[in-house]
């Protein structure tokens, strides 16, 4: 393994107690610094466990873990800020209104007045949500929602953001805003991966993708390389399917 990438897996194994299956077999997955990844995989894969395990979040029976470089077994203290996790269900304080949920986020992170005032400013204006900013969470739309819920994942600039289905949910408009602005996050020297159930969403945004089933990396590159590597598909959904099947997966 080495310090290339920001986020380095190598055969990482995890079996829960009573289960028969591991849910990791073999995990290995390198994304490297600065792109735009898409982890991409049907239900009961291990997603969750694998994003747990890289966010020191869940322990693993065998494997490796590196972040930057550095080694998650030798602690997380160091290594747990480099991180924004944005998870899928919305983790706001309902009766308090954006603002006031993003001053408590920001005192969980240990952000100093002056500083978490002018990150708050700015990434609701980055997310459009200036003007709403002293309104209920409780009034909001899903959009709006799914919008301070990133932001509480951002307030303390952290290098590599992990996003778990950031558009469940939400109109075309709020969709389509949220893509964009990930894409000039990206830009700005963000390490983000991207994890969804909407492939033309990763085919549009991921400069690579990975596709994960049985707890295991079946094929990573970018979406363009990988449909050319299967020229019967033409589009991103298309590979996905060929290789994991069309199964209905109702397992979580």
């Amino acid at each position: 393994m080495s310090n290339r990438y920001a986020i380095e897996t190598e055969n990482l194994k995890k079996t829960y107690k009573g289960k028969t299956h591991p849910t990791l077999n073999g995990f290995t997955l390198r994304i490297p610094y600065g792109s735009l990844f898409g982890l991409l995989a049907p239900n009961g894969a291990g997603k969750t466990t694998a994003i747990n395990i890289i966010c020191g979040l869940r322990k693993y029976d065998s494997g490796k873990v590196r972040i930057q470089g550095r080694d998650i077994s030798a602690g997380m203290k160091q290594i747990r800020p480099l991180f924004g996790l944005v998870p899928q269900d919305i983790a706001l304080f309902p009766t308090l209104t954006a603002y006031e949920n993003l001053k408590i986020f920001g005192g969980l992170y240990g952000i100093e007045k002056p500083l978490l005032e002018k990150r708050i400013d700015q990434l609701l204006e980055l997310f459009d949500l200036t003007e709403s900013r002293h309104s209920f969470i409780n009034r909001f739309s899903g959009g709006m929602k799914r919008r301070v819920n990133m932001i509480a994942g951002m307030l303390h600039a952290p290098e590599i953001l992990i996003l778990d289905e950031p558009t469940v949910g939400v109109d075309a408009q709020s969709r389509r805003m949220i893509l964009e602005k990930l894409v000039e996050i990206n830009r700005q020297g963000t390490t983000i991966l991207f994890i969804s159930h909407y492939l033309e969403e990763a085919q549009q945004i991921c400069s690579q993708v990975a596709f994960m089933d049985n707890g295991s990396i079946i094929s990573q590159g970018s979406p363009e390389h990988l449909i050319a590597e299967h020229n019967i598909c033409d589009d991103l959904e298309s590979v996905y399917l060929l290789l994991t099947g069309k199964r209905i997966r109702d397992n979580t």
